[in-house]
This record gives structure tokens, sequence and C-alpha cells, in this order.
């Protein structure tokens, strides 16, 4: 392919144009770039996956908002140190409300739904979120909703509902509550992040960092109130915290901020699916969990349709004499 700066050849043919009807195929390079962009982001919700196990296995017992503290506050502090960039004008109150929806009033929400809920419970509550990013993603960005993805945010959700959802499962109004206000808070994060981008000069990690601050400034104070002071930790314990805040955190909220820059809002939702089943199959190998058959068939249904869901729109050819209807295609 020639050089952009280059001045065209008179003596060469005139390149074919593509056919009227259909759309040029991206060329290789992008369709590589975008691979890879997309298991970048899926890292993210990957790694989140392994929360479960660190903090049964790892994390001293019941302290979930301190928890949730030690994952953000450092973290952000850390992106903020690398960085050297802090929030100039408007972007002090928009980092603050993306800081409390995408951390400080989501995972105490998560941590409340997880204590008050079985798990299997609390991780289909949370595999809702890409049916309410879907809903945002027309309502309040005004952008077209691939039906295909919707159909994939569905089987995906059905899918993990068969993973983790146990007949004995019962459920708490406060902690579905909880369940259901985290999806939808991290759902409207999402939405946000998608719709105000970042400030001119300023890079993936800077944004985080803010977010990862203000957010865990918000948990600060609710977890000293109910939590009282920190708890003794062992070697375990700090290794545990170390992998929650370094790599759980710090580096997954980037690559997942990162994704939701550069990719539909609704597809990189659906990537959250990966969290519960991660979450379920570390639980099978490490801690001896079952995994039967109807767990291994929701597995491949909500792996499928979560793959389905990266794959854009098929391209329909446009028809003469009629426009594009805007809404759900």
């Amino acid at each position: 392919m020639p050089s952009p700066c280059a001045l065209p050849d008179s003596t060469a043919p005139a390149p074919t144009p593509p056919p009227a009807s259909g759309t040029a195929p991206p060329p290789a390079s992008a369709v590589r770039s975008g691979a890879l962009l997309v298991l970048a982001t899926a890292l993210a919700p990957a790694v989140w996956g392994s929360t479960y196990v660190v903090t049964t296995e790892l994390l001293p017992p019941d302290r979930p908002m301190f928890t949730a503290l030690l994952r953000a506050l450092p973290a952000g502090l850390l992106l903020l140190a690398v960085t050297r960039a802090v929030p100039r004008g408007g972007w002090w109150w928009r980092a603050a409300v993306l800081g409390g929806l995408n951390i400080g009033l989501f995972l105490p929400l998560l941590f409340l739904s997880a204590y008050r809920l079985p798990g299997g419970v609390a991780a289909v509550l949370g595999a809702v979120q890409p049916l309410i990013v879907a809903v945002l993603t027309r309502t309040a960005l005004r952008e077209n909703v691939p039906i295909h993805r919707v159909l994939a945010g569905v089987t995906a959700t059905i899918g993990v509902s068969l993973v983790v959802l146990r007949a004995e499962a019962a459920l708490d109004l406060l902690g579905v509550t909880a369940g259901l206000l985290a999806a939808a808070g991290m759902s409207a994060g999402i939405i946000l992040t998608r719709s105000w981008g970042k400030p001119e000069g300023v890079g993936d990690l800077a944004l985080t960092g803010w977010q990862l601050t203000a957010g865990g400034l918000m948990i600060a104070p609710v977890a000293f109130a109910l939590e009282g002071p920190p708890p003794p930790m062992d070697a375990a314990a700090v290794g545990g915290y170390l992998w929650l805040g370094l790599v759980g955190t710090a580096v997954a909220y980037t690559l997942w901020f990162r994704g939701i820059s550069r990719l539909p809002a609704l597809q990189v939702s659906l990537l959250g699916t990966l969290s519960p089943l991660t979450a379920a199959l570390l639980g099978w190998v490490v801690l001896g969990q079952s995994f039967g058959p109807l767990q291994t068939a929701g597995f491949l249904l909500a792996i499928a349709a979560t793959a389905l869901g990266q794959f854009p729109a098929p391209s329909v050819p446009a028809r003469a004499g009629r426009g594009t209807r805007s809404g759900f295609k």
C-alpha cells in the first residue's frame, strides 16, 4: 500500500472501486489490531474472575469494604504518581462521577450483593449488565444497537445461569437490589466513559488513576465507619492484596477503560461475562468445586455468545429509494 504522503502514479491503473451494493472489507492490519484490542480488554474481566478465589483463600474474612478500599485507592495513587497528571476544569467533577459509578458505588454494592446472596445469584445479576448497556446505548447515546449483540447478551446470561446457579439458591431483597444497582451503576459508567472520552493529551493510565482515586476516597470513610481499623495481615494476605491492587485493579481497569474508549459500549460490556466464567473455572480447578455436564454446556454457551458479540453486524446492501431506519438493527 503506498504511503499516504506519496504522489499518485499517473501511469498506474486506477484502483477498482468496491461494489456499490456492499462495503469494502477492512485491511488485514485493521482486523488484527481490532482483535488484539478485544483480547486485551477481555483480560480485565478474566482477571477479575480471580477475585473470589483470592478473597476466600488469602484475605482476612468479613472485610469487604476494606478489600474494596485497598483495591482502589493505592492503585489510583500509584497511577497518579506515575502519570503526574491531574484533572483540569470540568474534568474534576467528571472524574468524580466516573469514579463513583465505576468504583466508589460499584465495589461496595458488589460486595454487599455477594455477601447477601449465593455466589451464583450475584453472578447472574452482574451478567445482565450488557442488556442494561444496550438500553442506555440506544436511549442515552442515541446509537444503533446491533440485534445480534442483544441476543448474545441474553444467551450469555442464560449460559452463566447454567454455570453458577444451584437449585437451593435463595433470594434476598437487599442483596438483589444491591446487585442490580451495581450492574446499573457500572453500565452508566461505561456509557459516560464512552460519551465523555478523554481530555486532550491525557492517556489511559491517567484517566484510570483519576477514577480509582476518586472511588477509593469515597469508599474510605464507609470502610472505616463500618469495619474499623485495618485487620492484621500475614504474607498470604499481603500477596492477595498486591494481586488485587496491582493486577486486578491498576492493570485490569486501565485495559477496561481503554477498551471502552475505542470499542462500542455493548461490545465491551459483553466481555464482562468472562468474569463469572473465570471464577467458576478457577473454583473447579483450584477449590475442587463441582463442574458437571450442565455447567460445561452453560460455559460453552456463554463463551460462544460472548465471542459472537465481538463481531460487527453483517452489512446489508442498501435498497434504492429507502433510507436507513434508526434503532435496533
